[in-house]
């Protein structure tokens, strides 16, 4: 319930003041477990997945963000899993299977850090791989855009700007495939998306 009542208030805010559209909600599973992996410029790109995806869903945020008071709360409360940066982090991977074990949903971002343009994009990270094929579950690409109009970074203040989520058709995992190799298809088909 503090998961859809959060998810209502941003996306009313989010479509008075940036417009905001979604493509593709078609493609989000009604039920079972999915991973969505979106390309990532702005922090507010995991508030435009998870306002524009019907379901609820589970982000991953750097371990400091939770020594703020009031954010840490708020960030337990919607259920979003510490991450250390730099390091391999298995509690934080073994939350993310048991999520996906369980039937729930996972928003990753490939990239592993914000860029500095919307088309710019850097190499994705293993690690999208690796879940998608442990977890054994479909991928579906997002494209994200405007996030880094409305916040570039170094930004201090947002900015008024049109923002959209386009979803994309689920990827299923082929077994045994090298999780970089798995991670570098995903991306591609966040590129693909970008261009439709």
């Amino acid at each position: 319930m503090w998961y859809r009542f959060n998810r209502l208030i941003l996306l009313v805010i989010l479509k008075l003041f940036f417009r905001f559209k979604t493509e593709g909600r078609e493609n989000i599973p009604a039920k079972g477990a999915f991973i969505l992996a979106a390309n990532h410029v702005s922090y507010l790109d995991p508030i435009a997945v998870g306002a524009g995806c019907t379901r609820p869903v589970h982000f991953m945020a750097r371990d400091n963000l939770f020594a703020h008071p009031f954010l840490s709360s708020w960030l337990k409360a919607v259920e979003v899993i510490p991450l250390k940066r730099n390091a391999a982090d298995l509690s934080a991977i073994k939350e993310s299977l048991r999520i996906v074990r369980k039937g729930g949903a996972l928003a990753l971002f490939p990239e592993g850090t914000r860029r500095t343009k919307e088309y710019m994009y850097l190499n994705p990270e293993p690690g999208v791989g690796f879940l998608a094929a442990k977890g054994e579950v479909p991928v579906i690409p997002v494209f994200v855009s405007g996030t880094d109009k409305a916040m570039p970074r170094q930004a201090r203040s947002l900015r008024l700007a049109k923002i959209s989520v386009r979803f994309g058709r689920e990827i299923h995992i082929e077994r045994g495939k090298p999780y970089q190799e798995t991670s570098n298809l995903i991306m591609a088909n966040i590129k693909e998306l970008s261009n439709n």
